[in-house]
C-alpha cells in the first residue's frame, strides 16, 4: 500500500479524556476509526500515532490520513 486508505475525507469528532492515551490510525484501514485496531500491521508500512490527551476536550482527528500534523485535522480533505 502506497498511499493510506481513506476511510472518510472530514475530520472524525472525537472528546478526548485527560491524561489518556490514544492511538490514532495512519494506515486507514482500522475497523475502529479513528483509533488503530492493529490492522496496519498486515502491510507494516505505517504505525499507529500515539496520543496523550493534557486536557478533557473535543478534537477533530483526521479522516483522510493526509494531514502534515497527525493525528490532528489541518484541513488537508478540502485541498486538490
Amino acid at each position: 500500500m502506497e498511499n493510506p486508505a481513506t476511510p472518510q475525507k472530514s475530520p472524525y469528532k472525537v472528546i478526548v479524556e485527560k491524561s489518556k492515551t490514544y492511538f490514532w490510525c495512519a494506515c486507514g484501514l482500522s475497523q475502529k476509526q479513528p483509533f488503530c485496531d492493529g490492522a496496519h500491521k498486515k502491510d507494516g508500512k505505517y504505525k499507529s500515532i500515539k496520543y496523550l490527551a493534557e486536557e478533557s476536550k473535543e478534537v477533530f482527528l483526521c479522516g483522510c490520513k493526509m494531514t502534515k500534523h497527525p493525528p490532528f485535522c489541518d484541513g488537508s480533505h478540502s485541498k486538490p
